[in-house]
């Protein structure tokens, strides 16, 4: 489709990703751009907005162009912004790194979120990168032996690992300044399939995850294992990752769909802050 006249959509050198300029999303937007932002998103999977000054009802208004709000579980919204969640990190903080496994948002509910939106307030002048690793060309790159493997298999997904009491973030984690809150609902799980067809591209993405995915369902864990252990390494191959460099004033728009992401660090010393919504199928 033809962009409208102000929007510049310019692929990243990469296997997915691309930058946006020419929008001011301070203000609302009309219906043929938000056609074009979201045709562009779903080609590209993850949508840079550069130079973008965004309060939060801002970001909830522009959220809301791409689908209703999704669920954040275990995390902390700010006071007045129910959908909003902080991404933080103090100057001083020494507690493990937030997200720096591969992972597709809440992969482990029900109906996880179709895309997750990061708007960059207080970024590091170093470090903080996120890998995003296109995950259509994970699974297009799997043997046709492993895909017929895996056609019609579901993966047991669960927050267990991350958010249970005993897990990363959960009673042990101390000192750290994102408002996250464990409960015992992250032992739950939840079945969702190896090979995903994309809802509105029909294009299959490998959805499984080191983040979220403990099992397979209806396989042994000693068989289960060795193979998420080979599709984990597979999947964030360096020729299917993109990585993103912060810059302040910048708005990223990504699939959950056919993507998995990874926080880096290498900014200790500095404080980040970046605001969060999470956004379901429309």
């Amino acid at each position: 489709m033809a962009l409208p006249t102000a929007l510049q959509v310019t692929p990243q050198d990469a296997p997915c990703g691309a930058l946006v300029r020419g929008l001011n999303l301070s203000q609302p937007l009309d219906a043929a751009t938000t056609q074009a932002i979201r045709a562009a998103w779903l080609q590209h999977q993850v949508l840079a907005f550069v130079d973008q000054s965004m309060t939060l009802e801002d970001l909830e208004r522009f959220a809301l162009t791409i689908g209703p709000y999704g669920q954040d579980p275990y995390f902390e919204s700010v006071p007045g912004h129910p959908h909003v969640a902080q991404v933080k990190r103090e100057a001083d903080e020494t507690s493990t790194l937030f997200a720096d496994n591969f992972h597709s948002d809440w992969s482990f509910l029900a109906s996880p979120p179709a895309a997750t939106m990061l708007y960059g307030d207080v970024i590091p002048p170093m470090g903080g990168d996120t890998l995003f690793a296109n995950q259509y060309a994970a699974w297009d790159a799997l043997s046709p032996a492993m895909q017929a493997l895996l056609q019609g298999r579901q993966g047991v997904h669960s927050a267990r690992r991350g958010y249970a009491k005993d897990g990363r973030y959960g009673a042990g984690d101390k000192g750290r300044s994102m408002a996250i809150r464990y409960d015992d609902s992250a032992l739950a799980t939840q079945l969702q399939p190896i090979a995903r067809v994309h809802p509105e591209t029909g294009r299959t993405a490998l959805f499984v995850s080191p983040g979220y995915t403990i099992g397979i369902d209806g396989m042994p864990d000693d068989e289960a294992g060795p193979l998420l252990k080979e599709l984990f390494q597979h999947q964030a191959r360096p020729e299917f990752v993109y990585r993103h460099v912060w810059q302040q004033g910048t708005l990223l728009l990504w699939d959950n769909r056919c993507l998995v992401h990874a926080a880096t660090g290498g900014y200790d010393g500095h404080r980040r802050l970046l605001h969060r919504i999470t956004v379901g199928e429309r």
